[in-house]
């Protein structure tokens, strides 16, 4: 295995269009790790840390962030305005037939224009969420006193670092290998984990090699699951029907439909997450309103959000419940039904049209469960580690470990197509 695997860092680099690729997204990186450690000024780092700790939410979009909101870099913001602008748009791909049409009927062209429109929006949202993102932590105190023009630089600032971020994103997409704003998201883990290795290292107790023996194995357990359900797929046979033309046949010939178990992707948690954490975020802007009553109020509400089970609970039920809402956005069984038809083909057993819509369909609601579940156990798998061990640092799962795997996976799958292209 060691062999096969330093054969192919050969061919990799004897690629000179390869290589090229891959340092043109190690120097994007580089410029966007730069990025991240230019703080805004007037920052109180110690009131920072506090409050991320304390804030699920803002723990995410540091995250997306690549670590930028950790020290309120320029870049604090990171891509979450482009990833909202882009489900935005295909949540309105439901309700618009022209927006769905350029997203699946129009080709090429057609999501080209998909792409710009979420591009243009992520414009206002980047201007929105700085704007809101300053005033909440000018309100805990986190941000000194800022004059109306300060405050106004700051948030146009911040807003030009996110889509700055974006075009560096589309670039490392163009230019380099894989999706560039994953990319920058897994940069921005691998760059946490230095810090939380350093942590451990830091409290390392004799007492506790048994519990850091059994977090490695569940780690490795955990990993090797991910990657067996974002890689599961349910293969539907599918026949193409024989023709003749001109003494020539045609057709006949039979393949499959891959259905994959994790049709969703990471998206449900993100969804969930932005629903049961912007409360807390709301909250947390009254509980330093000026009336003692609001501010009462909204503490006592914040108590409730922030119960482990309450939240681990409901965390639960929105991924499962957003697995299924976003499976059923991106899967039509009855445009593949019609694809299928008009394209000669079948499946064996099943008569074309309606009824293939309806048997796809009772198949995907099938293997969605199994992905639902998955998601939803991943999601909460951080939480329960942290309470058994009494240590974030073990917190093990969640939206950072499905990230990891399906951008390796990505980059992995794109390599090797490149690979072999270069030996054709």
């Amino acid at each position: 295995m060691i062999g096969a695997f330093i054969q192919k860092l050969k061919l990799i680099f004897a690629d000179g269009n390869l290589r090229k690729r891959i340092f043109f997204v190690l120097g994007a990186l580089a410029v966007f790790r730069i990025l991240a450690s230019i703080p805004i000024p007037s920052v109180d780092k110690l009131q920072l840390a506090s409050f991320l700790e304390s804030h699920q939410y803002l723990g995410l979009m540091n995250m997306f962030s690549g670590g930028g909101l950790s020290n309120l870099s320029i870049v604090m913001l990171g891509v979450s305005p482009y990833i909202t602008a882009s489900i935005i748009m295909q949540l309105m791909s439901i309700m618009s037939p022209t927006i769905k049409a350029l997203h699946t009927e129009e080709g090429e062209i057609g999501r080209q224009k998909f792409t710009q429109y979420s591009r243009m929006l992520t414009i206002p949202l980047a201007f929105v969420q700085a704007f809101g993102f300053l005033m909440l932590l000018s309100r805990q105190g986190i941000v000194g006193d800022l004059t109306m023009f300060s405050f106004i630089v700051n948030v146009m600032v911040v807003a030009a670092g996110s889509i700055l971020l974006m075009w560096v994103g589309e670039l490392i997409s163009e230019f380099g290998i894989g999706n560039g704003v994953s990319l920058i998201i897994f940069a921005g883990i691998v760059a946490s984990l230095p810090t939380t290795i350093g942590q451990v290292l830091f409290n390392f107790d004799m007492a506790q090699i048994p519990t850091y023996i059994a977090f490695i194995i569940v780690a490795v357990l955990v990993t090797a699951v991910v990657v067996i359900i974002t890689e599961a797929e349910r293969p539907v046979p599918v026949s193409y029907a024989k023709q003749v033309r001109g003494g020539k046949s045609y057709g006949g010939v039979s393949t499959y439909l891959p259905l994959r178990v994790n049709q969703a992707g990471v998206i449900p948690i993100i969804f969930a997450l932005s629903i049961i954490l912007f409360p807390q975020m709301i909250l947390s802007f009254f509980q330093g309103s000026e009336t003692a009553s609001v501010a009462d109020m909204a503490s006592t509400i914040l108590t409730y959000f922030t119960n482990p089970w309450i939240y681990a609970g409901v965390y639960f039920v929105l991924v499962f419940f957003f697995t299924y809402f976003y499976t059923a956005v991106t899967f039509d069984p009855q445009s593949i039904s019609t694809n299928l038809q008009k394209s000669g083909a079948f499946i064996p057993g099943v008569r074309p049209g309606a009824a293939t819509a309806e048997y796809l369909g009772n198949i995907i609601t099938r293997i969605t469960l199994v992905g639902a579940l998955f998601l939803g156990l991943i999601a909460v798998l951080p939480l329960a580690m942290q309470g058994i061990t009494n240590n974030g640092a073990f917190a093990i799962g969640g939206t950072a470990l499905l990230i990891a795997v399906s951008v390796v996976l990505d980059i992995v799958r794109k390599v090797d197509a490149q690979i072999s292209i270069r030996e054709y």
